[in-house]
């Protein structure tokens, strides 16, 4: 046995498997929420449509969408291979999150050998936050795939000196911002590595690189502007406070978890195993030893992209947690240096992955399990209200996050949701796209309700929630049913409230 497991490819392979197979699992069973539906949605209109649903003018001068169009383009053309099922547009991010593990596996490889290449893929592929972003229908995981493959040409081409590895370099940064506007923060932090560490040729590769992929990036940067527009109008992220950074450690090593109890098991390990291997570091940096350089790239590259996107969201809010992929992937790797290559004792060593394969063993689990929040099983729900739909009822959503899943599982269905108020923070589907996906909204209930003799109500919980726990009776859109007409039915459907009001006389 040992000698087979000393076969590095064969190792290899099974971390593959590995990787599959857990991002395989749920892939039927996990429900979708708005952003995966809205995903699909727009992405088999096809590419015009596309294209004006994120460009059309929202309010003012600002965008109607603020995310660039390359993972739709892709996801349209993928939609027409394989259908635009649940599972067939999870495939596509499942293929891009294979990509990211064997990204990981050629970077270690490159920077230190094929055995340690094995133990980073490893622990990416049991990494919980990778696999959630490895199954969902968005375009964070594209974005690090290009970023990390930005990263290892980086790399190869300051190695080896070869512009075609600069040219790769060039191609997928510019891609990497064709997919999503935050992936600056992780390419400022690499195009300044060079001036960090003084090394002026490189400097040099990356000014001609950079300024290559701004040149293929220029069709979309003019866009810009209109999409900052956007989010400084209307946008749901609020300021991020400096406890972001537990949240961000939380992401890294496992997923916030549903349990108050797990998260705080989740947090203890994180800041366990980030403790230890910031010793690692420290103690390696005072020694001049253990490849301390390579180490400290790992620890700069998995840091400074979330500081800087911290920094800036204290002047314009983008900080999300999710858009730092790249930067997980870092993540691990530094942790493999640490515990792999700084000559930890034994007992610190298992001490620390025995922590971490616990704590991605909870994560993934409630991942799999994870049924509340904005997640509902929408598709039996469409078909409850099917059921029981008789002429004169109406059917609202609260608000567009119950809204989209629904409408995507039955188009048919006649459903209406409440437009968030005009300017507000949630105010992020503008009339533009709303028209490009065939759905209706109502500025209030009063108009959304006129002429019903049945309303059928949909809310999520968590919605209400937040309600209560500022001191209210209950959500105001709720109250005011209770007071205008009679509840004859209240379910619950995993994170969302269903009611059945009837018309007063």
């Amino acid at each position: 046995m040992r000698r087979v497991f000393s076969n590095t490819k064969f190792v290899f392979f099974l971390v593959i498997f590995l990787a599959i197979f857990l991002r395989i699992l749920g892939l039927t069973t996990r429900y979708i929420w708005y952003d995966e539906a809205f995903s699909i949605l727009l992405s088999e209109k096809g590419l015009p449509a596309i294209l004006y649903a994120t460009l059309a003018p929202g309010t003012g001068t600002a965008a109607a969408d603020i995310h660039p169009p390359l993972y739709y383009y892709l996801l349209s053309d993928w939609i027409k291979i394989f259908g635009n099922s649940v599972p067939a547009a999870r495939l596509l991010s499942i293929t891009v999150g294979m990509g990211i593990v064997i990204l990981i596996y050629l970077l270690a490889r490159l920077i230190f050998d094929a055995k340690t290449a094995n133990v980073a893929a490893l622990l990416l592929a049991i990494n919980p936050f990778q696999i959630h972003f490895a199954q969902e229908i968005r375009m964070y995981g594209l974005m690090a795939l290009w970023l990390l493959l930005a990263t290892y040409s980086f790399l190869r081409g300051r190695k080896s000196g070869d512009w075609k590895w600069w040219g790769l370099f060039a191609l997928s940064s510019a891609l990497a911002q064709y997919t999503h506007n935050l992936s600056a923060f992780y390419l400022v932090s690499l195009a300044a590595v060079p001036i960090l560490q003084k090394d002026w040729k490189a400097l040099k590769y990356v000014f001609w690189g950079g300024l290559v992929a701004l040149i293929l990036y220029f069709p979309w940067l003019i866009h810009i502007p209109a999409q900052f527009a956007k989010v400084q109008h209307a946008y749901w992220i609020e300021r991020p406070m400096p406890s972001r950074f537990f949240t961000l450690l939380l992401e890294y090593v496992s997923n916030p978890t549903q349990s108050f109890g797990w998260t705080a098991f989740a947090l203890f390990t994180a800041l366990t195993v980030f403790a230890l291997g910031l010793f690692q570091t420290i103690h390696a940096y005072r020694l001049n030893k253990y490849d301390v350089q390579d180490g400290l790239f790992l620890f700069y590259m998995a840091f400074m992209p979330p500081l800087l996107l911290f920094i800036f969201s204290q002047w314009l809010p983008v900080y999300l947690e999710r858009a730092l992929l790249p930067s997980a992937g870092m993540f691990c790797l530094w942790l493999v240096w640490a515990f792999t290559r700084t000559r930890v004792p034994n007992p610190i060593r298992l001490i620390a992955f025995s922590v971490l394969l616990i704590s991605s063993a909870t994560g993934f689990q409630q991942h799999l399990t994870d049924s509340t929040g904005v997640y509902a099983p929408f598709d039996k729900l469409d078909a409850f209200l099917k059921d029981r739909y008789q002429l004169g009822d109406v059917i609202v959503h609260s608000s567009k996050l119950s809204m989209l899943p629904a409408f995507y599982f039955d188009p048919t269905l006649p459903q209406v949701f409440i437009a968030d108020p005009p300017g507000g923070s949630n105010d992020t589907l503008a009339p533009a796209t709303q028209k490009i996906l065939g759905i209706n909204s109502e500025p209030d209930l009063v108009a959304a309700t006129k002429g019903a003799s049945r309303i059928w109500f949909i809310i999520l919980t968590r919605s209400i929630e937040e309600f209560t726990a500022a001191g209210a009776a209950t959500h105001p859109q709720l109250q005011y049913l209770e007071i205008t007409d009679k509840l004859d039915l209240h379910e619950t459907w995993g994170g969302v409230e269903l009611y059945l009001f009837l018309n007063k006389p």
